[in-house]
């Protein structure tokens, strides 16, 4: 941990839960990041990264950080519609974090750009 800072207050954490991968970012309440962690920063490569197993680690080695710079209780804002959305959250809980609130920040086109077309396997 880079930054020793002690946070006597309740953290963000925003989760963006892309096809990929899965990336968690722990901040203050001004926006000041703390630390972060991915699927690919715990070890995943490839496809790999875009499971939900990779997401949980991701999420429990991000609470490992957040509990050494004496931050217990985060918010979380989900973003994005990948795999890991829900494990993420789970890992965590599991990580010995307590989580207050739960918020939906996903963006929502209405009738932005045309979508991918249909993969033909």
């Amino acid at each position: 941990m880079d930054k020793s800072l002690t946070l006597d207050s309740v953290g963000i954490v925003y989760i963006k839960a892309t096809f990929n991968n899965t990336i968690l970012t722990l901040t203050d309440e001004t926006g000041k990041t703390l630390c972060w962690s991915s699927c690919g920063s715990v070890g995943f490569k490839g496809t790999r990264k875009s499971t939900g197993y990779a997401a949980q680690a991701a999420a429990e080695a991000l609470a490992k950080k957040a509990i050494s710079a004496q931050c217990t209780c985060v918010k979380v804002y989900l973003k994005g519609l990948g795999k890991g959305r829900d494990l993420a959250v789970r890992g965590l809980a599991l990580g010995g974090l307590q989580v207050t609130s739960l918020v939906d920040i996903t963006p929502i086109p209405h009738n932005g750009c045309r979508p991918p077309k249909k993969r033909r396997v």
